[in-house]
């Protein structure tokens, strides 16, 4: 294979990963929204972000620039972002213990169902596809795991925040404040030092849904 050969390939891979994670990322959103409105809150319904249209999420510096920086960084190891925040009335929902909870956690959740249903689409599949459509499904995979793992992580604006606060007694509610106040410092020395720690186990995730 020639160097251009192989650089046109590389370009269509970053291409195919970006385009993926910035359909993920809007998936993980709207879900986020579904579960407010589930819950009684219609702020994003009322704001038109119940809606697959990625230009109402997209964010610049997290659906576009972020991803972008961490792939290069990486050197294609991985691509993370975020898209904007499908915005929620907290007062509004039903469940006023738990709903922070539940609104967070229901990003993550779909990006993991999207991982799996793939996965199985992959298992059940496999001798009716191309090579081609194989790795497109294995990428697809791979960024919702990724997506929904980052998310996990305990730092605002991240979703594991909110779990993390939901779940921290009144008077620990001053961390909140404080990773709030520096939460681009904490996100920025996360994803370029920290990450590395999780990715075994985002191997062992994917390990699990592509041997199903």
């Amino acid at each position: 294979m020639s160097d251009t050969t192989m650089q046109d390939a590389d370009s269509i891979q970053v291409i195919f990963s970006l385009l993926i994670l910035l359909f993920s990322v809007v998936a993980h959103e709207i879900s986020h929204g579904y579960m407010a409105q589930y819950l009684g809150d219609p702020t994003a319904r009322l704001a038109g972000r119940l809606t697959a249209n990625p230009i109402k999420h997209i964010d610049p510096i997290g659906s576009l620039v972020i991803p972008f920086v961490t792939y290069i960084a990486t050197a294609g190891g991985f691509a993370i972002g975020w898209a904007k925040p499908v915005p929620y009335n907290p007062y509004n929902l039903k469940d006023q213990k738990w709903g922070d909870s539940k609104v967070a956690l229901a990003g993550p959740l779909t990006n993991f169902a999207i991982a799996l249903f793939f996965a199985l689409l992959l298992s059940f599949a496999s001798g009716f596809l191309t090579p081609a459509v194989e790795d497109i499904i294995r990428l697809i995979v791979r960024v919702n795991v990724v997506l929904a793992v980052f998310n996990l992580v305990p730092i605002p604006p991240l979703d594991g925040s909110k779990v993390l606060l939901n779940a921290l007694p009144l008077r620990h509610r001053y961390i909140g404040e404080y990773l709030e106040r520096y939460s681009w410092f904490f996100i920025f020395f996360f994803a370029m030092f920290l990450w590395p720690y999780l990715v075994p186990l985002v191997g062992q995730i994917l390990k699990f849904l592509f041997w199903l």
